[in-house]
């Protein structure tokens, strides 16, 4: 698949302000997604950024970086404005949105994304194993899947920060990276945010409140996200005993 991943990044985070030039073991931590993404080998890669300084520090790296509005609601909208000036954009099989605070994130993770794609799904996304202490966590977002192909390919029926009330094995732990084909990107931005959505505070819930249909993929492990200094700690000391 022709694929183009995109980085979108900002630097108020209300959690953890200024996080993607954030240092980890020496290097930023916007440089450490962008270089896991180069390492995918599935093609160009765009960090779509709402600051001069991120700009500049990723084209001083000899990356693409794209300057889109602060004022955008998501990360979605920061992708979406960042690619509408292509002018071959429809000719992308696959735009991945792979979230700036996933500095260890696995290459063959990135690729696996693509899979529901390829399987005509609307859109693509990940699942890990939920584990014991994460099912009260509301922190950790839940996926309830149907599964086609047991830990290949299934489809998403719900996503809840809550427990839902249902049999475990139905259960996973979402990841948040996400394939779209470019006009279901552009339908996703043009579509209001759902009562779903706004209720429980997941994007997610908006495409499949409009009938979108989201593929998984299943991972065995995922690395942590950063967002809190205490975790940009723990990923620094994963890092060093590499």
């Amino acid at each position: 698949m022709k694929t183009l991943i995109v980085i979108p990044v900002r630097m108020a985070a209300s959690r953890f302000p200024n996080k993607p030039m954030a240092l980890i073991d020496g290097k930023t931590m916007i440089q450490r997604v962008w270089e896991q993404a180069i390492l995918s080998n599935l093609g160009e890669v765009i960090v779509a950024c709402a600051e001069t300084e991120v700009y500049n520090h990723i084209s001083s790296l000899g990356g693409k970086a794209e300057m889109t509005n602060p004022n955008l609601p998501s990360g979605t909208d920061r992708i979406f404005e960042a690619i509408s000036n292509y002018s071959n954009i429809s000719q992308y099989d696959s735009i991945i949105n792979l979230q700036g605070d996933m500095p260890i994130i696995n290459p063959e993770d990135i690729e696996k994304v693509n899979i529901p794609l390829q399987q005509g799904f609307d859109m693509g996304t990940l699942v890990t194993e939920l584990t014991e202490d994460q099912t009260k966590d509301v922190n950790v977002t839940k996926a309830k899947i149907e599964w086609i192909n047991k830990y290949k390919i299934g489809k998403a029926l719900d996503f809840n920060k809550n427990m839902f009330n249902s049999i475990n094995n139905e259960i996973y732990h979402h990841v948040g990276l996400y394939s779209f084909r470019y006009e279901t990107l552009k339908k996703f931005i043009s579509i209001s945010p759902s009562k779903n959505e706004i209720n429980r505070k997941l994007e997610q819930l908006r495409a499949l409140d409009a009938k979108m249909t989201i593929g998984v993929s299943y991972v065995k492990d995922v690395p942590i996200s950063v967002d809190t200094k205490k975790d940009l700690l723990k990923v620094e000391k994963i890092i060093k005993n590499l």
